[in-house]
């Protein structure tokens, strides 16, 4: 049987816990300008999983000191150097033909298709039913949120 101020310490530190996991949110962040090397341990000298270019979205789960524990749009985890990401945020297109509108809505003209896997530029991160984006040529209109990864 637990003493009282121990079952106490237990539940109080169980709601902490519990209030630390839902009040954390996790970030969207991009790769920088250079391309950044994944790893299966936070340290240059973990071995080393593939390449992300630049661009790329990514989904930081944790951090530990300098490094980030991020996934990617397959869902794959991996570490790299916060320093290789920028707070500008991408998003990759989830589905075959994907169609950026001129307004949020499905009866809005259709300004370009974009095939799955293109990056696109979140303009505004407001997560909805539709996301503002804008292609690398300069079309920039609104998308299904549930196109695209990376919100």
């Amino acid at each position: 049987m637990l003493s009282a101020p121990l079952r106490l310490r237990l539940i109080a530190g169980s709601i902490l816990m519990l209030a630390s996991c839902t009040a954390f949110a996790f970030d969207f962040k991009t790769v920088g300008p250079r391309s950044v090397i994944l790893y299966d341990a936070p340290s240059a000298k973990g071995g080393k999983l593939y390449i992300a270019p630049s661009g790329m979205p990514v989904e930081v789960m944790l951090s530990y000191g300098e490094w980030v524990k991020v996934r990617d749009a397959s869902g794959d985890l991996a570490w790299t150097e916060a320093r290789g990401l920028s707070a500008r945020r991408n998003v990759i297109v989830r589905v075959a033909g994907a169609r950026v509108r001129a307004a949020p809505e499905e009866n809005a003209a259709v300004l370009m298709t974009a095939d799955k896997n293109v990056l696109l530029e979140l303009i505004d991160p407001e997560a909805g039913p539709w996301v503002r984006v804008r292609h690398r040529d300069g079309i920039s209109g609104y998308v299904k949120a549930a196109d695209v990864w990376g919100i």
